[in-house]
Parts: structure tokens; sequence; C-alpha cells
């Protein structure tokens, strides 16, 4: 117990730092951890949604610290928030309950395809890696902060990645610059996390064990005590880096990072 407890510690300094540089919340890497780990235990049939819900209850805490930590920066834009935060709730609410019903080789292909997406997208739309210092920066139309907040909320839960996967995108389109799309993914990923959590707690695994030692629901409780060990002190080291990137790499890195969890998650084979 105490070697496993330690690795998922170690990517939990990794999570923390992706939390305060590119507002993910750690999901893009907890996701893969967790399920690496839980293939190899054999956890059963359940191993990618496991992954899944321990992702979203470690986001509550990491995403309410930063969130916390980019709001004493000052770098929330507070009149965005709002009522964008509501509608991505009530997405998380319905991508939550649709996953607990998602044979989980489904759910495994779908995360893969959604990072291939939004890889190629950011590589391809304008707007994301190169941003005009001069651009005027835009407001969200009432259709994309319904329609657009219902689909982030939807797609963030059902995959266990916070809103950064969309938020970060949308808000580079508008003109935001890197270090303050990434602040503002933060306190957007939080209602993805608290509902998304909640569901997967209360919801009863189909599997034989559902009830085992160490297990809430879906969330695997010693795999998010280790991470929440490495992301907290991280996050509070780490919130002096926001803004010292230049902008360019600052995405440039996200899309890398991307990258490099779609290639782990094609190695890791479902149980």
């Amino acid at each position: 117990m105490l070697p496993t407890l330690l690795t998922f510690a170690a990517f939990g300094i990794l999570t923390g730092l992706t939390t305060v540089l590119f507002g993910f919340g750690g999901g893009f890497v907890i996701v893969p951890v967790v399920y690496a780990v839980a293939v190899a235990s054999g956890t059963g049939p359940d191993a990618m949604l496991v992954a899944v819900a321990t992702s979203t209850a470690v986001m509550i805490v990491n995403s309410l610290s930063a969130t916390l930590a980019h709001w004493r920066s000052g770098r929330l834009r507070t009149g965005m928030l709002f009522p964008l935060v509501g509608y991505i709730g009530v997405g998380a609410l319905i991508g939550a309950l649709v996953a607990t019903r998602v044979p989980d080789a489904l759910l495994h292909v779908l995360f893969i395809a959604y990072l291939a997406i939004t890889i190629v997208d950011s590589l391809l739309r304008r707007g994301f890696i190169s941003r005009s210092a001069d651009a005027p920066e835009r407001r969200l139309g009432p259709v994309t902060t319904s329609v657009g907040g219902l689909g982030i909320g939807a797609v963030a839960s059902f995959l266990g990645v916070g809103g950064s996967i969309m938020t970060v995108p949308l808000l580079r389109r508008l003109g935001l610059p890197m270090a303050t799309s990434a602040a503002m993914a933060n306190p957007l990923s939080v209602p993805v996390s608290v509902v998304g959590a909640a569901v997967y707690a209360f919801s009863l695994p189909a599997t034989t064990g559902a009830l085992a030692a160490g297990r809430l629901g879906y969330i695997d409780l010693l795999a998010m005590a280790g991470l929440l060990a490495g992301s907290l002190p991280t996050i509070a080291v780490a919130k002096r880096l926001v803004g010292k990137m230049p902008d360019r790499v600052h995405a440039i890195a996200f899309i890398v990072l991307l990258v490099v969890v779609l290639v782990s998650m094609l190695v890791i084979r479902p149980a």
C-alpha cells in the first residue's frame, strides 16, 4: 500500500503544477495514472470509471485551492464566470449520470478521441497558439454561455477532466492571455468536480466488491489521498510561476501536455 501511495503522491506534484499553469485541476494527469494502477491491480471492468470518478473528487480540492490563489493575484474575470458556471454545473450532472451507464471500454475510447480532437483543433484554429497583443477581448454571447456551458460541463464530468480542456481554448479565442485563460479554468472546474464527484460517490458500482474498503462509490480514497498529498503543497509553490511564462510558450506547453496524456492512454491497455 505504501509504494502505491507514494506513487500517487509523486504524480500529485505534477497534478498540482498542471492545475496552476493550465487549469486542469489535475484531471488529465490523474485519469491515466489511476487508470493504469487500477488495471495493474485488477480492479475489473470499471477501471476507467474509477479513474474518472477519482479525478473529479481530487479536482474539488485542487480547483478550489488554485482558484483562491488566482483570485488573490487578481487574474480572475468575475464578469465572465456568471452565469457560465451555473450552466456548467447542470451539464456536469448530465455528463456524470451518463458516464455511470457507459461501458468502460467505450469511456476509454471517448477519452482518447476527445484528446485527439482538442489537440488538432488547438493546432489548426487561429488564436490559440498565437495571440495578437493588440487584439480586443470579446465577450461571451448568450448562446455560447448557455449551450456552451452545458456542453463543457457534460463533457468534463463525463471524462473526469474538469472544464479546462474546453474553457481554455474558448477563452483564448475570446482574446484572453494564456495565463488568464488557465486561471479562469479553475473556478469553472469547481461545479464540474463537485457535481460529478457527488454522482460518482453515491453511485453503486455494478461489479463484485463494490463496497470494498477504500472506496466511496467509484472514488478510490487511497489514490485521492496520495494525489492530494502531492498536489496541494505544489499548488502553494507553483502559483508564483503564473504569468512568468511567455504567452506562446504557455500555449504550446498546453498542447504538448495533451499529447503526452494521449500517448499514455493509447499505451495503457484496457483490462
